[in-house]
């Protein structure tokens, strides 16, 4: 009986002592963020061999964020697209995690990867998160 009592008094005690985090939108949880209608594209040819393919994205946002800079040859976006900047966290070893960016369609039928710096407005694409 007297060690029932202990274990429900130790039960009580460190329940009432824990103390609940109230939970608030940390920028970890965001991993997508609309920046516009799909409106054109411009296509950057590298100057050497073995340099990307870039091309410069624009969109209805586009005093916000400027041209998007992605890696690809050509852009299959169609005129009017809603687009999302997605950004992914990964983990190629047991210590080491990067995020990793892309610009994608409203299904997510089409993405590309975007680059780290943003061409018009001189900004790292982490930054916008």
């Amino acid at each position: 009986m007297k060690r029932a009592f202990y274990l429900c008094f130790l039960l009580l005690a460190s329940c009432a002592t824990t103390k609940q985090s109230d939970v608030r939108e940390d920028s970890l949880i965001l991993t997508r963020k609309y920046v516009g209608n799909f409106v054109e594209y411009r296509q950057h040819i590298p100057e050497k061999f073995g340099e990307p393919y870039l091309i410069w994205i624009k969109t209805t946002m586009d005093s916000t964020y400027g041209k998007i800079s992605a890696y690809a040859d050509r852009c299959d976006f169609k005129q009017g697209d809603r687009l999302y900047i997605k950004r992914i966290m990964l983990s190629p070893g047991p210590v080491s995690t990067y995020w990793e960016y892309q610009v994608e369609s409203d299904d997510n039928s089409i993405f590309y990867k975007l680059s780290e710096f943003q061409h018009d407005r001189k900004n790292l694409i982490r930054n916008w998160f």
